[in-house]
């Protein structure tokens, strides 16, 4: 099988090709995306003006969003903020919409052991790597306000930058640092859900890979063990270089997962999938017995399939100590009177 051409196998749908390239944009995609822009302009406007009324849960929220449509790597670093204001004395929420997920207008508390029809990938993967208190519903202000009535006194919206339903104190925009902006036209003409001048309007903007620019600040990840999605020990994921094996991902961008894989001298067979996909055993019918590695996020879905010589390949997100200490005085600035260890909040 071919190492460098990725495999469509149970494949899902892919950004279309003058997304992030030098294919022609279709007229009727044109036409679309001026409509998109006036209802989006117009829905933004109707919070900024007050037409409509944000919700506040009363404890500080911090949005984790990007403005292009499919993953840059939200995740990793909700799961770095989780831990980053535990260690500095906050409880932490999460509140998701929980993209994909069956019954979606079901709220729900997510435990580590919550199906993950139910919980969506992203929320399950958060709950499980850590503990933290987390709510899905479609309407992430309702998730935030439960999670504050539960005690948390900070909330973690992943995935939020365009829910204007939820007033926020700070704002993390995370930007592809491969992709970008693409060819930076709006839905569905290009990847963008806004101009790109709204990321200019975050508090913070967190590159994922590559070289952050001017006022960005460059997030790296790192891969830890490889774990055996049958049980058993783990092994070092250097321990599979010089071998070819399947690489899974179902994420926004899979190359990021394979280049990573590659970086480690891994001889990859590539099996690109859509951003959520549901698996099932036939997705890995790929004809040869060749030790399978995938996403965290993928190997959620796919602990009941049985597969065997399996992997979940964890990453952590590793940024400036720099970005910490300036987000947590953003943090203080805006809530003085917090008291992160006895979870006291005032406004």
């Amino acid at each position: 099988m071919n190492t460098t051409t990725a495999s469509t196998r149970g494949a899902g749908r892919q950004p279309p090709g003058y997304w992030y390239g030098d294919a022609p944009v279709p007229l009727s995609a044109r036409w679309l995306s001026a409509l998109y822009a006036g209802v989006t302009s117009l829905r933004r406007r109707c919070y900024l003006r007050g037409w409509m009324r944000p919700r506040h849960p009363g404890v500080p929220v911090i949005v984790i969003g990007n403005i292009t449509a499919g993953g840059a790597g939200k995740t990793p670093l909700t799961m770095a903020l989780v831990e980053r204001l535990r260690a500095e004395g906050w409880t932490p929420g999460v509140a998701s919409r929980g993209y994909g997920r069956d019954q979606a207008a079901l709220a729900l508390w997510i435990e580590a052991d919550t199906d993950p029809l139910l919980a969506g990938d992203e929320p399950l993967l958060l709950a499980r790597r850590t503990g933290v208190a987390l709510r899905v519903d479609s309407d992430r202000a309702a998730a935030a306000q439960a999670l504050a009535d539960a005690g948390c006194d900070v909330v973690v919206c992943d995935d939020g930058l365009q829910h204007y339903r939820l007033a926020r104190d700070i704002e993390i925009e995370v930007i592809d640092g491969r992709r970008r902006y693409g060819n930076g036209q709006l839905l569905p003409a290009g990847p963008l859900r806004e101009p790109p001048a709204r990321g200019s309007q975050c508090d913070f903007r967190v590159v994922n890979g590559g070289e952050g620019g001017f006022g960005e600040w460059t997030m790296r990840l790192h891969a830890g063990q490889a774990v055996p999605l049958a049980g058993g020990r783990s092994r070092p994921l250097a321990s599979f270089a010089g071998q070819r094996v399947h690489a899974v991902a179902g994420i926004g961008d899979p190359e990021r997962f394979f280049a990573m894989l590659r970086g480690v001298g891994i001889a990859v067979v590539p099996h690109a999938f859509a951003d959520h996909h549901r698996y099932s055993a036939a997705d890995f019918a790929f004809g040869s017995r060749l030790p399978v590695l995938m996403t965290e996020k993928d190997a959620v879905k796919c602990a009941g399939l049985g597969l065997e010589s399996s992997f979940s390949i964890p990453v952590s997100a590793e940024l400036p100590e720099a970005f910490w200490v300036a987000l947590l005085d953003r943090l203080r600035s805006k809530y003085p009177a917090s008291r992160a260890s006895s979870g006291a909040t005032s406004r």
